[in-house]
């Protein structure tokens, strides 16, 4: 068995996965991090952001763990609760964004992996 392999297999959480920083104030977890697929754990405090921006090649798959979210993508908005989920498409702008006043917790899945796949865009025409 291969590195990779025993990585895929191995449990894995928050308190031992790759941790990153994005923005002033989000945190990210790798659970897992191959290049076909990629698991992200997030955390976005309230008012907080992302860029828009669209994937080439990666689907994503967007799953409220806690909080409340909001996904706009190409345009429409999309309120998620926890337990709920939204598929985003390659090629479909998207900005993932936490309108609530508590923090969002969510998961983040990507075929292949989305890191070096991202083109930040700006919004055509007014959200839906």
């Amino acid at each position: 068995m291969d590195a990779i392999e025993a990585v895929a297999i191995a449990p894995v959480g928050i308190d031992d996965a790759e941790h990153y920083r994005w923005g002033d104030a989000c945190d990210g977890w790798h659970l897992l991090k191959l290049d076909g697929l990629s698991v992200i754990r997030e955390r976005v405090p309230p008012g907080v952001s992302e860029t828009r921006h669209r994937h080439a090649r990666a689907r994503q798959f967007f799953y409220i763990l806690d909080g409340a979210a909001v996904i706009e993508v190409d345009g429409k908005r999309h309120a998620l609760a926890a337990g709920h989920g939204l598929h985003v498409p390659p090629g479909a702008a998207h900005q993932f964004r936490n309108e609530s006043e508590s923090d969002v917790h969510f998961l983040v899945v990507s075929m292949p992996k989305s890191h070096g796949d991202r083109e930040n865009v700006e919004l055509a025409g007014a959200l839906a």
